[in-house]
């Protein structure tokens, strides 16, 4: 029996050029982009909603997500279509500052799955905020992809490990975490 309640969205967060600089140092899951295409193949078969962050950065020295620079153009494997709706943002929630939450009201979507980057940052937020929005949230494990961080020790800690430890503490609390495949198969029941 399918897991998920229709009208389902899915969320495709920030994944745009400029993760793909060096300045963010390591990452883990490179296969992050083509199963979220994987997905988006499927809602774009079904004709269902699919929506879109776009980080813009209001800080003229960003120097990767101010307007103007390349970096806050979508991948190319993952831009959006005629239809498809894009919300822009300055801060780590999809939430704060736009109408997607308005938007996902009037649609009647009570159910979204989260796609996107950054695992602890704005992929994070946003679920934690879905959740705490009272939407049914899945968060997609091997569609979104973490970086390496520096705590405040100075202790480098790698991208698998910070993936891990936002999943676990998302799972059950603000989230279902599921794989791309785990998706798939349930739709396709």
């Amino acid at each position: 029996m399918n897991q998920f309640s229709s009208p389902l969205a899915l969320m495709v967060l920030d994944m745009q050029k400029g993760f793909d600089d060096p300045y963010w140092g390591k990452r883990n899951n490179p296969y992050a982009e083509n199963n979220t295409f994987r997905l988006l193949t499927e809602w774009r078969n079904r004709n269902w909603p699919v929506v879109y962050s776009k980080h813009l950065s209001l800080d003229p020295k960003s120097p990767l997500y101010h307007k103007n620079v390349q970096g806050i153009e979508f991948k190319d494997l993952l831009h959006p279509k005629p239809g498809e709706m894009i919300f822009s943002k300055n801060v780590n929630s999809a939430f704060i500052g736009t109408e997607l939450e308005s938007y996902l009201r009037q649609q009647q979507i009570k159910s979204v799955v989260i796609t996107g980057l950054s695992t602890q940052h704005c992929v994070s937020t946003t679920t934690r905020m879905s959740g705490n929005l009272g939407f049914d949230t899945y968060l997609v494990s091997d569609a979104i992809a973490a970086f390496e961080i520096t705590d405040h020790m100075g202790t480098v800690h790698p991208p698998e490990v910070i993936h891990e430890i936002e999943l676990a503490a998302l799972h059950k609390e603000f989230a279902t975490i599921v794989t791309t495949d785990g998706v798939v198969n349930q739709l396709n029941e």
